[in-house]
């Protein structure tokens, strides 16, 4: 179901964003579908079609079958009509992609970050390289419309700030946005990186993320976006899905939030790398080829997750047991927010979705609340392991396309 339309005046913009998801969403479709999809009259539909078309968002993609009368003309999406660009920040490295309107990657570059404890040379860093990235690509420089940030949070989104990311050391509280708004000369967006990648999906995945969702996000951390009737939950500070803080069981780790039952310090990679080595010894790791050092624990994350698709039983069992962890927490928000689904994604899930898919969705149905009317299913992000930059490009996409109730208000 895509979101309603309103024939009141002064919502002209209101209304092209709102046929535009609705030729995403459906898409290709006529202008005879898109009244009811939209709930706006034939008359207006034609006229913000009318605008699209002018502007070069969308075009007309051939004809529909006859049905006995004359044929419709079917409407898309036109991938070139817009561009943005999407930086993805982990402290080992940043990745930046170029997307065009329909979700495509149009070229991506991987910046290793040497020195992550100084934002001002990490955004210098990251700025050159998306500069170098769009000159190299075929964009229309006229229609690049930003750059998304996809940021570990906490982030206060009022001023546009950072504040304390984990495995930023030195980070307090910086003006990401800003920074970046100099260094690019562009319009910036920024969001936490899991809420991002649920935008993100949520965007690219048109019908096939429509409704409502929970995107669970494994990179150096983990974390979580929430979409319930297609928007997007904020919260009120603008970091709801702090996934990594869900209670699971007391033990051992302190988080760095101070607790000491939060999930993030069992699940992450390092964690995992951590407990395999401590659990099953030297001579383990060794045949996986585990440094088990805090500088290996990319490469060792890499190396468990290559065993785990082998079949080898100590990668796989690590691997098990982090996701049953990850399906007791994704339980307890499911049954909150009364979701059909939850997406799995993020770089760190490269090679074992799979596995991790079905460890979680025996957790969520085993004792969801909702499993007697229908099972909650767990999927793999349609967007792949690039989520987080792809994501953090349709904020900006989204966010100039997308309805909302803000495009009201603005004057």
């Amino acid at each position: 179901m895509t979101q309603g339309g309103t024939n009141l005046p002064r919502v002209g913009g209101y209304n092209q964003a709102v046929v535009l998801d609705a030729i995403r969403t459906a898409g290709p479709v006529s202008r005879v579908e898109l009244a009811p999809l939209t709930g706006l009259t034939s008359q207006t539909v034609s006229n913000v079609v009318r605008r699209l078309l002018d502007a070069g968002l969308i075009t007309e993609a051939g004809q529909a079958p006859s049905s006995g009368g004359k044929r419709r003309t079917l409407l898309s999406a036109r991938a070139d009509g817009a561009y943005a660009v999407g930086v993805q920040l982990d402290p080992d490295a940043a990745v930046v992609a170029v997307v065009d309107l329909a979700g495509t990657v149009q070229g991506t570059r991987r910046v290793r970050l040497t020195d992550p404890g100084d934002p001002a040379a990490v955004v210098a860093k990251i700025a050159a390289a998306a500069r170098r990235l769009t000159a190299r690509v075929p964009v229309d420089p006229a229609r690049l419309l930003g750059t998304g940030i996809a940021t570990p949070g906490p982030i206060d989104g009022t001023a546009g700030e950072v504040v304390l990311p984990p495995n930023f050391p030195g980070w307090g509280r910086v003006p990401l946005l800003e920074m970046f708004g100099e260094a690019t000369g562009m319009p910036v967006a920024m969001d936490n990186d899991a809420t991002v990648a649920a935008i993100g999906e949520r965007w690219i995945g048109g019908r096939d993320r429509a409704g409502s969702f929970l995107f669970v996000y494994l990179g150096t951390g983990i974390g979580a976006g929430i979409v319930l009737n297609n928007t997007v939950l904020h919260g009120d500070t603008s970091n709801a899905g702090e996934f990594g803080h869900m209670s699971v069981a007391p033990g051992k780790r302190v988080c760095h939030c101070g607790g000491t039952a939060c999930l993030g310090p069992y699940v992450s990679p390092a964690a995992v790398v951590a407990d395999l080595v401590e659990r099953h010894g030297r001579p383990a790791a060794d045949r996986l080829g585990l440094e088990g050092t805090p500088e290996s624990v990319h490469a060792d994350w890499q190396r468990l997750c290559g065993a785990a698709r082998r079949g080898e039983p100590v990668a796989v069992r690590a691997v098990r047991e982090a996701a049953a962890l990850i399906g007791r927490a994704a339980r307890g928000a499911v049954a909150l927010l009364d979701v059909s689904r939850v997406v799995l994604g993020g770089d760190a899930l490269r090679g074992i979705e799979e596995l991790m898919c079905e460890e979680i969705a025996a957790a969520v149905n085993s004792t969801s609340v909702a499993r007697a009317i229908r099972p909650v299913t767990v999927e793999k992000s349609v967007i792949g392991e690039a989520v987080g930059a792809v994501g953090a490009a349709s904020l900006i996409l989204h966010g100039t396309y997308a309805p909302g109730w803000r495009m009201l208000t603005e004057r």
